[in-house]
């Protein structure tokens, strides 16, 4: 195989998403436009990867955290073609360089392989695709006799006769390293936009005897770029029917296909069920008959086997067990570590903490920095005081603990196995094992009270 070189374009201004975000930083899913391109372009190993970024951009390079990038500015923005120039010294004498666009985040991973292939190493290849209504794309130019393409024109430079052409460009192109470093200074700005075009090594390729060979994608929206946010939401939601049709494909049951974020990896095992208008994000794991409730947020979770997130759950950084019931309602997050058979109930709060198997916090307390056994009952209103002011501190509860409603843990303490917290404590001590533990104040009644009484106002 050839060397690879990849280069992509991302020096675009993006004016018409009206925002001080540089265009390919804005999100797709949840990541960056630039960062899907990345990540296709990383699934072809090359041996490098040249971004161009504009003026003014500097927070692009800032952002995406990857040293063996080769960062090029481009300072004056003078088209494609000027682009690729700035990028020659980094280049491979030998090989091929793949031209790909920081805006144009879904081409697939076969369908670059299909353009290579079509270069074969000593081709000029092109993507190209026919459509209906090609306004605002370079024409592919074919040659009347054997269909050879000639030359790409820009719809602004095209003739009538031109414009009626279906075949459109997409800028994306495998060139041979061999002539791409013959024909970038070759290039020359004598067009309406005063800019060097990266299209016009088509006839300099036809000039040199070099072929011309074209590949297309399976799919239009592969070629599909972003200027604008009307754009961006479009795109997003082809990129959510996707992923949509993928889980389906794969038996995943979706209530609605179109009410699902996917923002990152989800991978799901057999049987599981998806209701309406949940988010995924980060890296998702949901074993075999899983059920997420409608409005449920997750975010880098793994969830085992039999598991059930009932309605508006919001889980991130946290390790589910086999069979557990979480919500509605629930809030776990980063570090929690659940054993199977808990129960998280409704209005809930788990914060770095791990419970074992069969414990239950049905409902309305916090647990945060807790180390919970087995078997453990936390009562309604129950809640771990982990913060003093300054510092977390731990709280343990030992196994075939109970613990009443509206009871307060003031960390660090332990309840030790098998105890019993009576309910409405406060606990500052470690409890002994065995025995009922509870503080409270002595309840009395004061015979013939008055409630007070609201003074009247002056001049009534």
């Amino acid at each position: 195989m050839p060397k690879l070189n990849i280069v992509i374009l991302a020096a675009g201004l993006g004016k018409r998403m009206h925002s001080t975000l540089p265009k390919v930083l804005h999100p797709l899913a949840g990541r960056s436009l630039l960062s899907h391109v990345l990540d296709t372009a990383r699934t072809l190993v090359p041996e490098k990867i040249c971004v161009v970024y504009g003026h003014g951009g500097e927070t692009v390079p800032q952002t995406i955290a990857d040293k063996k990038l080769i960062w090029v500015k481009q300072e004056p923005q003078l088209g494609t073609g000027h682009a690729l120039m700035q990028t020659l010294p980094h280049l491979d004498k030998k090989g091929v360089t793949l031209v790909l666009y920081g805006d144009v985040p879904l081409t697939r991973v076969e369908t670059l392989k299909k353009l290579m292939a079509a270069a074969a190493a000593k081709y000029l290849a092109l993507l190209t695709l026919e459509l209906d209504q090609p306004t605002g794309y370079g024409r592919i130019v074919r040659s009347s006799k054997g269909g050879k393409i000639t030359a790409i024109v820009e719809e602004k430079d095209a003739s009538k006769a031109q414009r009626q052409i279906r075949e459109i460009n997409t800028g994306i192109m495998a060139i041979p390293n061999q002539y791409l470093h013959n024909w970038l200074p070759r290039l020359e700005n004598r067009n309406a936009q005063k800019e060097y075009y990266l299209t016009d090594i088509v006839a300099l390729a036809v000039k040199d005897g070099v072929r011309v060979e074209a590949a297309q994608p399976d799919h239009a929206w592969e070629i599909l770029g972003i200027n604008s946010k009307v754009q961006l939401a479009a795109l997003e939601r082809i990129y959510q029917n996707e992923s949509a049709n993928r889980l389906l494909e794969q038996g995943v049951t979706l209530a609605d296909p179109s009410r699902i974020d996917i923002r990152g990896q989800l991978a799901c095992g057999s049987d599981v069920a998806i209701d309406i208008n949940c988010i995924f994000e980060g890296l998702v794991q949901l074993g075999d008959n899983v059920r997420v409730g409608a409005h449920s947020i997750l975010k880098d979770v793994e969830v085992a086997a039999g598991t059930v997130i009932a309605p508006f759950s919001h889980i991130e950084d946290a390790e589910i067990g086999k069979n557990c019931r979480i919500g509605p309602y629930a809030r776990i997050r980063p570090g929690t570590r659940l054993a199977s058979e808990v129960h998280i109930g409704n209005f809930v709060e788990v914060k770095n903490s791990s419970i074992a198997a069969g414990s239950k916090a049905n409902h309305l307390s916090y647990i945060g920095d807790a180390v919970v056994g087995k078997n453990v009952n936390i009562g309604a209103g129950t809640i771990t005081c982990n913060y003093d002011g300054a510092n977390k501190h731990q709280t343990i509860i030992e196994d075939d603990v109970f613990i009443g409603s509206d009871t307060q843990l003031i960390a660090p303490v332990t309840v030790a196995k098998g105890a019993t917290i009576g309910a409405g404590s406060t606990i500052t001590k470690n409890t002994p094992p065995e025995s009922l533990t509870l503080s409270r104040a002595k309840q009395m009644s004061i015979a013939g009270w008055k409630r007070p009484v609201k003074k009247a106002k002056s001049g009534k």
